[in-house]
């Protein structure tokens, strides 16, 4: 295993509560086999998925681990054609049999209700994304480069409850035509199971937590969000700050720097984490992963299956291979390896290869398997030019 090698890209990074991921790291110093399932998705999830696994491929050889990667069904909209459900109870066998050998899963994008439905079978919980932008990337993006440096902010989404859980329906009214409706809730005990996981975190990291509501548009639930962070934040010694979704999305482009560790309920996170995609400089670098209590976790790019760019092979990688790296890191506690993938992807920017997304004068675009091949051989040069095995 590594004992000297080290990521340019995990400055303030610790690994998550054991809580969540439930990594006994005597147990893991001693694991040689992990298991991981994949669910290769539509759209580009194929493409890029597979990208993801010719690094790991290129991984595999150089530690004292095999991977056992097994190959689901289809989900999303190619599920509801095949077996009428976005999550297909062959693919709900499938994850069950991967997390009961403490397996993780690495998924493609799947439309209709896919996440949500896996979410709510398995209890995937909580959402991590980690927004951290790469130096070698400052002049790619659309925001000037003083402004997106030096960012590293954990953002944890509650996956329970809210919006994209709730009932819903749809009718007719004689007088007033088409009618759609939607019912959705949280409980205290849904809040505080989220806002512990996030304070945990903020106390491993600057013991800041910015919890993310709308008080006028949302009040009762904001409300709550609100008096069960001021709870926690007095039992865990943690400084507690509360944003209306609106000036959170605002502050979050134009001063990112200023936070670290943010949490909120499922809506306002998935437009946070959409929102980092242009701190960031593309979607393409956007990535998480899901868990539940047990420690099940399922790990995406968090943007879609972009079936406009479907078989152009231009499709940026990256987020799906960070995705792996992250897997690698909480489910396995393979956390140099892991390390070695960051630092790849930072060799391979470094050599001027890009995808088209961040197309910059002097750069070589190339396409998703040909990126995808750069930074599988970027692992093994890195080694071979001194990393400690």
């Amino acid at each position: 295993m590594y004992t000297n090698f080290s990521s340019p890209h995990s400055r303030n990074r610790s690994p998550l509560p054991a809580c969540l991921t439930h990594r006994p790291e005597a147990h893991l110093s001693e694991t040689k086999r992990h298991t991981i399932g994949v669910l290769r998705g539509e759209g580009i999830g194929p493409e890029v998925v597979d990208a993801a696994l010719t690094v790991l491929r290129a991984v595999e050889p150089l530690i004292n681990v095999t991977f056992d990667v097994k190959v689901g069904g289809p989900i999303g909209r190619e599920a509801m054609e095949s077996a009428g459900a976005a999550l297909s109870s062959e693919v709900t066998t499938f994850c069950k049999e991967i997390f009961a050998v403490d397996g993780a899963i690495l998924a493609g994008a799947g439309g209709g209700r896919f996440v949500y439905d896996m979410r709510q079978e398995f209890d995937l919980f909580c959402k991590i994304s980690p927004i951290v932008t790469w130096p070698e990337l400052q002049s790619a993006g659309r925001l000037k480069p003083p402004f997106t440096a030096n960012v590293d902010i954990c953002l944890v989404r509650d996956n329970s409850a809210g919006v994209y859980q709730g009932t819903w329906s749809a009718g007719e009214d004689s007088l007033q035509g088409r009618t759609a409706s939607q019912s959705f809730s949280y409980d205290e005990a849904q809040v505080t199971r989220i806002l512990r996981i996030a304070a945990a975190i903020a106390q491993s990291r600057n013991q800041e937590l910015t919890v993310v509501t709308k008080p006028g548009g949302v009040p009762t639930i904001s409300e709550l969000w609100s008096a069960c962070a001021q709870t926690i934040g007095r039992e865990s010694g943690i400084s507690i700050q509360e944003l209306e979704i609106d000036n959170a999305a605002f502050q979050l482009v134009h001063a990112p720097q200023q936070f670290d560790v943010m949490v909120s309920p499922n809506l306002f996170g998935d437009i946070l984490s959409d929102v980092a995609g242009v701190v960031l400089g593309s979607r393409g670098l956007c990535y998480g992963a899901s868990y539940s209590p047990t420690g099940a976790a399922v790990y995406q790019t968090n943007h879609g299956a972009a079936h406009d760019l479907t078989g152009t092979n231009t499709a940026n990688p990256v987020g799906q291979i960070c995705s792996l790296a992250m897997m690698l890191r909480e489910s396995f506690g393979l956390c140099s390896a892991a390390n070695l993938i960051d630092a790849a992807v930072v060799d391979t920017w470094r050599q001027g290869y890009r995808t088209k997304d961040l197309k910059e004068d002097g750069c070589q675009v190339l396409s998703s398997q040909a990126m995808s091949q750069q930074i599988a051989n970027a692992v093994t040069r890195l080694v071979e030019s001194g990393a400690t095995l």
